[in-house]
């Protein structure tokens, strides 16, 4: 990942901002990474839930984590740069040789169904098609999850594979619809 961001990019529409996490956000990542109505629908190996601390997830979000993924905070606000915590979008699995990457985004209760989560997707493809050279961006959501897939449609990804069997650290294989664009 750090061959494809060797500086972490700052993404702004001027409704919403991308950019990394700082500590003054532990508080509000904690409250989302506690959230049951946020993480019923996810996967439970992701970074954010490696450590017990949030504090120590930040401080190594742009070092060990960036090995694989990119994660950056979702805001809002009249200044999002001071804005509300929204969420995290992800970029991962980048595959240079194919010029591929998958993505996602998970937002904090007071963010579901406001649309902020079909712009954040919107900013990355935009970020990865325009800047990046992607030619293929793939998702993954679980079948319930009807919220995420209307994200994915919203922004162009067609549906490739339905109930596909994924491994989401559940102990059995998740059923997860399979998305490209």
């Amino acid at each position: 990942m750090k061959k494809l961001f060797p500086e972490i990019p700052v993404l702004n529409n001027g409704q919403i901002e991308l950019r990394a996490l700082t500590q003054a956000d532990a508080e509000a990542l904690e409250e989302m990474v506690n959230s049951r109505r946020v993480y019923k629908y996810l996967p439970t190996f992701l970074f954010e839930k490696k450590y017990p601390d949030v504090r120590e997830v930040i401080r190594r979000l742009y070092t060990e984590c960036l090995e694989e993924s990119l994660i950056l905070g979702v805001f809002t606000g009249e200044e999002p740069s001071t804005g509300t915590f929204c969420g995290l979008a992800e970029m991962y699995g980048y595959k240079e040789n194919i010029h591929k990457i998958s993505i996602g985004c998970r937002l904090a209760e007071h963010a579901l169904g406001k649309g902020i989560g079909t712009q954040a997707v919107a900013m990355m493809v935009d970020l990865l098609y325009r800047e990046k050279g992607i030619e293929i961006i793939t998702a993954s959501s679980m079948i319930e999850n009807r919220a995420s897939a209307r994200i994915l449609e919203k922004n162009g990804f067609t549906l490739v594979e339905h109930a596909a069997e994924e491994d989401w650290g559940f102990g059995v294989p998740t059923l997860a619809d399979k998305w490209i664009r």
